[in-house]
């Protein structure tokens, strides 16, 4: 095989099922290896959500208004102030000495195996800390289970790197200081039995000091800041929105913010149910295969770049309106990656489209590559081509060639009609610049690496080269 010209490879690939995502795995060391048990599906990742600020600021009135507005969501809020340290003997002989304000106040390791355990859908039990016998092991513990959204709250949360890792949201509550300090002083006295001088002289000695060298620098981490707390009603509302939204989207989407599902309809779901069938015939198969691919390229061009341009209507009108990326081109992976090309020229008129063909040559597991791309395929926008994106090895390999000719990373779209998460896992880890569009993320990959339940061997099945 490997002493035949690549054009060979070419004509037999219009007979021969040469997709790029079911050849065998290549042994290359740099690629990695996809899970392959359907046992190992992903567990539903919950959606977590930091709210930090300064003491009394009013974090706690905007998580409760969160939770109020997601009352049909199973929301936990998870309080900083539960993983106080316990006082030790002498720390109590000088508590007024002692600043709770500070990061080293915190147990951040027993925080963040809650929060682990959270999210890998088991149970916790969350101890309560006492602010008057300065001690943690008051029980009963509350028992906290497994929820959709999870919101971390406290002074310092966003202070660690690993807790703020964990986030898919972070939120700082910005209120005035004269406000917090009249609400400290209300609160401490009413609930924690401090008098007004102890909580005067404490804010004075620590809590100033503290908010201005570790909570207000956390500032710069929000990605929402609300001011004046839970009495913004706006600002809760569209972040509510925004939660809701992220709810709807498939896990893999909350962990990778580069993967893009379009989203489902009674009609979409309509033509995967007849594209999986077994017994679609091959013209029904065809006909609904290029419609839901028509769907996902015309997704995937809403990511390209734009300019703003004005124009004027027959009626004498000016519209702003906005004009196309003009750098542009195809590349499909050869052969089912064809399949998707009149769909982009249909899209796009008079686009280049070049081609990859990854075909596993003898028993060693290296590759055959064959190119044929754009001269200047560094200096354009490449939307990559392959219905199925199974394990992500072949994926991965003509993702590094696009790389190799000078094409940015962050200029590739790769668009697909299903996609296995172990390929998703692979190809956003590797790349995560690159933006992946697909119509349906699959349950997962069988011991044979096909994906499941998938459609079959695409390329023969919209070619018509199958052996039924």
């Amino acid at each position: 095989m490997g002493s035949n010209p690549v054009e060979d490879l070419l004509e037999a690939s219009s007979g021969v099922h040469y997709s790029g995502f079911h050849m065998e795995q290549p042994r290359t060391a740099e690629i990695e290896q996809p899970t392959t048990s359907i046992d190992d599906s992903f567990h539903k990742q919950p959606f977590i959500i930091g709210v930090a600020g300064g003491a009394a600021s009013g974090k706690t009135t905007v998580c409760d208004l969160i939770i109020e507005q997601l009352r049909d969501q199973r929301v936990v809020l998870v309080n900083q102030d539960s993983f106080y340290h316990t006082l030790t003997p002498e720390e109590l002989t000088k508590v007024h000495e002692y600043n709770f304000d500070h990061p080293d106040a915190f147990d951040t390791e027993k925080l963040l195996r809650v929060v682990e355990k959270l999210k890998q859908g088991q149970a916790v039990d969350i101890p309560k800390y006492n602010f008057k016998s300065y001690k943690n092991d008051v029980f009963p513990l509350r028992r906290v289970n497994p929820s959709d959204v999870i919101i971390l709250e406290g002074i310092l949360i966003f202070h660690d790197p690993r807790v703020r890792d964990l986030m898919n949201m972070k939120i700082f509550v910005d209120t005035d200081a004269d406000v917090r300090l009249a609400r400290r002083i209300r609160r401490d006295t009413a609930e924690k039995g401090r008098d007004i001088g102890m909580v005067l002289d404490q804010y004075s000695k620590f809590v100033k000091a503290a908010f201005d060298d570790f909570i207000l620098p956390t500032k710069k981490y929000a990605d929402v800041i609300i001011p004046r707390g839970g009495d913004n009603h706006v600002a809760i509302d569209l972040i509510v929105q925004h939660i809701r939204t992220k709810l709807g989207q498939h896990d893999l989407c909350k962990i990778y913010p580069n993967l893009y599902v379009i989203q489902s309809t009674f009609q979409i779901r309509g033509m995967h149910t007849l594209i999986r069938d077994a017994h679609t015939t091959k013209h029904d198969f065809v006909f609904y295969a290029d419609r839901l691919i028509r769907l996902v390229v015309e997704h995937g061009l809403g990511h390209l770049p734009f300019t703003e341009k004005q124009v004027l209507t027959p009626t004498g009108s000016v519209y702003s309106g906005v004009d196309f990326c003009k750098r542009l081109c195809g590349v499909s992976v050869i052969r089912s990656g064809e399949s998707m090309e009149n769909a982009l020229r249909a899209c796009c008129k008079g686009i280049k489209i070049g081609k990859i063909l990854i075909h596993r040559e003898g028993d060693n597991g290296e590759q055959l590559i064959y190119e044929k791309l754009p001269l200047d395929i560094a200096e354009r926008h490449v939307l990559l081509l392959d219905p199925i994106l199974g394990t992500g090895n072949s994926a991965v390999q003509a993702i590094s060639l696009l790389l190799k000719k000078g094409v940015p990373e962050s200029n590739i779209l790769f668009l697909n009609l299903i996609s296995a998460p172990q390929g998703v896992h692979v190809v956003c880890k590797r790349f995560p610049r690159i933006k992946i569009v697909t119509s349906e993320i699959e349950i997962g990959l069988n011991d044979d690496f096909r994906v499941i339940p998938g459609m079959g061997e695409f390329g023969d099945r919209y070619f018509g080269t199958d052996d039924d």
